[in-house]
């Protein structure tokens, strides 16, 4: 029998619109005022069929009913790779578990926990749009197809190292006779050097006018605080303002900037504190994907990182199995590239390995080697063979082919 999942999927999915509000859901799950007002609480089944419940406390109902169909069963071990999207919905939603405390709970680094998180919700938007009652009636255009998801189809990202404090400057300067028009006083606080993120320039741009402009209108006269930080492997640009009265429940993403924010692969995070204040957080990755190259020769670990020079990656290398087995334990790389013939473990026996640590079983790998034996890389695991030598055109189909590019 096909799963709820499986069938919106053969339909074609959610629309991105009712998939940005499911993810909004998921954020307030325990906030029942947020959910009696949400956009997809009139879609929970009538109240007919749950006698006594509010529409808030039967739209929690059926997220949490949608995270459980998810499960794979008691019998899947818990750091299994196909209960990872299952664990990080229950564990980050329903049991409230922070972003770090998860990743480290399941064994995998921070980066791959917020890519995991994004395809979870997804899996979440698609069970619940495909139990949604038949006989509703949703607003004419919230849940179509528009012209705007149109148009972010078209959308072409390109992410590449990006100075944002250039970015953010130039972001300020858009907003900056708004803001004197409306007496509000930015106040802000940057590093001198410049700050990189992978960012498609263009794209992180209007996120961050779309970000400034809207916090601008909310905000009362006065002084906003605008600082741009680095953390770990992360800038974090926040807003401090207090908000308007009628500016109480209003977010400071409009739907388009907050599909581009998915899209970069951001994170925006907005809370309302007791003091009255609202702190407004954007959090972007300072590097794209890591790939881990594990390789005797040395030479090839260095023709990668000049093949990928003008790309967000980051390329780590280690010159023995040893080495690059706990290099991906520890790091949780998004891509293994590995050689076969190596003098302490051959790349046969380490990439068996990988496949059975729970750290690195779902980490793809591409055996890059001169022993044209594809059809046993590929029984072993590997997600791709590639042949040597190779040129920068074959390291960027490889890579377009995992889904890193």
């Amino acid at each position: 029998m096909r799963t709820d999942h499986e069938q919106a999927h053969e339909q074609g999915g959610p629309p991105e619109e009712f998939a940005r509000q499911v993810r909004d859901a998921l954020k307030y799950l325990y906030d029942l005022p947020h959910l009696q007002r949400h956009p997809i609480a009139q879609m929970s089944a009538p109240a007919a069929e749950r006698p006594g419940k509010s529409l808030g406390q039967r739209l929690r109902q059926d997220i949490i009913a949608a995270i459980e169909s998810l499960s794979p069963g008691p019998s899947v071990p818990f750091h299994a790779p196909h209960a990872r999207l299952y664990n990080v919905l229950q564990l980050h939603y329903v049991e409230g578990m922070t972003i770090r405390e998860v990743a480290h709970e399941l064994g995998i680094s921070v980066r791959q926990m917020y890519r995991d998180l994004r395809r979870a919700e997804e899996s979440v938007a698609t069970v619940l749009w495909t139990r949604r009652p038949t006989t509703a009636a949703p607003e004419p255009d919230a849940l179509q197809p528009s012209s705007i998801q149109a148009e972010m189809a078209r959308l072409e990202t390109r992410p590449r190292p990006t100075d944002v404090r250039a970015l953010l400057q130039r972001a300020l300067e858009a907003v900056g006779r708004m803001a004197s028009q409306r007496s509000v006083i930015l106040d802000v606080a940057a590093p001198q050097e410049p700050a990189i993120a992978s960012a498609d320039p263009a794209v992180a741009q209007q996120v961050l006018v779309n970000v400034l402009s809207h916090a601008v209108q909310q905000a009362r006269p006065g002084s906003m605080r605008v600082t741009l930080t680095t953390r770990d492997e992360w800038l974090s640009l926040s807003l401090r303002y207090t908000p308007e009265t009628e500016a109480a429940d209003a977010p400071v993403l409009n739907p388009v900037a907050a599909q581009l924010v998915d899209r970069l692969g951001w994170l925006v995070r907005q809370e309302d504190q007791p003091t009255g204040a609202r702190v407004v957080a954007v959090d972007m990755a300072t590097h794209g994907p890591t790939l881990l190259v594990i390789d005797d020769n040395e030479g090839l670990i260095d023709l990668v990182k000049r093949y990928l020079t003008d790309q967000s990656c980051r390329v780590l290398g280690a010159l023995s199995s040893q080495e690059g087995f706990r290099l991906a334990r520890e790091l949780g790389p998004d891509l293994i590239v590995l050689d076969v013939m190596m003098p302490d473990m051959d790349g046969w026996e380490l990439l068996q390995r990988i496949r059975t640590s729970p750290r690195t079983a779902d980490i793809p790998v591409i055996i890059c080697s001169v022993f044209d034996d594809p059809e046993l890389a590929y029984s072993l695991g590997a997600s791709l063979f590639l042949p040597k030598p190779v040129s920068r055109e074959d390291v960027l189909t490889a890579l377009r082919q995992v889904g890193l590019l």
